[in-house]
């Protein structure tokens, strides 16, 4: 079977038992970075002698996908691990792991670390709901765009992010959330992990006094709704329940009833 294994996002011992037990067992593991899992497996003492340490990355997924699917076939057991995090949650594995249910062998899951998760849980915002996006696109207009269309997404958005995007997406949010609450969370796990704060202007102000590198988890509140016109609205409720555009967008049942009552009209 293919086990999907979690491994440290920072510190090399946030890790679990059974991780490691599969990781000292397993025939094969497949990583993003076979240096980076080489340091990890060393750590702990696990020595790979006799078995096979093999690189899965975005650019040969699909050559590794129908390699594994042959040691699968003549019963070896597989790892896939990723550089930090869970495989798969943006990061590579997800063509590996469809290839593998379609071709009838087993995918199981050795859950453990997730920055988006550890960063949500610390981050004294609403976690009831939450939605989770990965990396924004780097170009400015079509990060926009794309945080534009994230405006009605429930709960708590979550996104990861490096250090030199940062002022740019909250500066982004500023205004398309209306200033919403944010956390930034900065190197999470890591010796210089930092939290951040405050209303998006404020995180933005300083970011920009005092700019930081590294990898970030960044999550913002739903912050003021949006004035939405009737037309909106109208092609949400082509889709979409009466109760899901509420929750969505903050627009009272009672408007969203009328509205799709005039659309009924218009399809009759």
């Amino acid at each position: 079977m293919l086990y999907i294994i979690a491994t440290p996002i920072g510190n090399l011992d946030d890790i679990t038992i059974r991780a490691l037990n599969t990781l000292r067992e397993v025939d094969v593991i497949y990583a993003e970075d076979t240096r980076h899992t080489k340091k990890l497996l060393d750590h702990h003492s696990i020595s790979i002698e006799g078995r096979s340490l093999m690189s899965c990355f975005e650019h040969n997924e699909d050559a590794r996908s129908k390699q594994v699917l042959g040691q699968l076939a003549t019963g070896q057991s597989v790892a896939l691990v990723s550089d930090a995090g869970t495989p798969t949650i943006s990061d590579p594995g997800f063509r590996l792991v469809r290839a593998t249910w379609e071709a009838g062998f087993t995918v199981v899951p050795i859950p453990g670390p997730c920055a988006a998760i550890a960063g949500l849980s610390a981050s004294g915002l609403p976690t009831d709901r939450f939605t989770f996006v990965g990396f924004p696109p780097k170009k400015s207009g079509a990060r926009r765009r794309w945080l534009d269309e994230l405006s009605t997404a429930p709960g708590t958005l979550v996104l990861y992010a490096a250090g030199r995007e940062v002022g740019k997406i909250l500066d982004d949010l500023i205004e398309l959330r209306a200033d919403p609450e944010v956390v930034v969370f900065r190197e999470i796990t890591k010796r210089y992990e930092e939290c951040l704060r405050g209303t998006a202007s404020e995180v933005s102000a300083n970011w920009a006094e005092n700019p930081r590198k590294g990898e970030v988890t960044l999550m913002a509140g739903r912050g003021a709704q949006r004035d939405f016109d009737d037309a909106y609205l109208m092609e949400l409720l082509r889709s979409d329940r009466v109760k899901d555009v509420a929750e969505n967008t903050g627009v009272s049942k009672r408007r969203l009833y009328q509205l799709s009552l005039l659309l009924k009209n218009e399809e009759e």
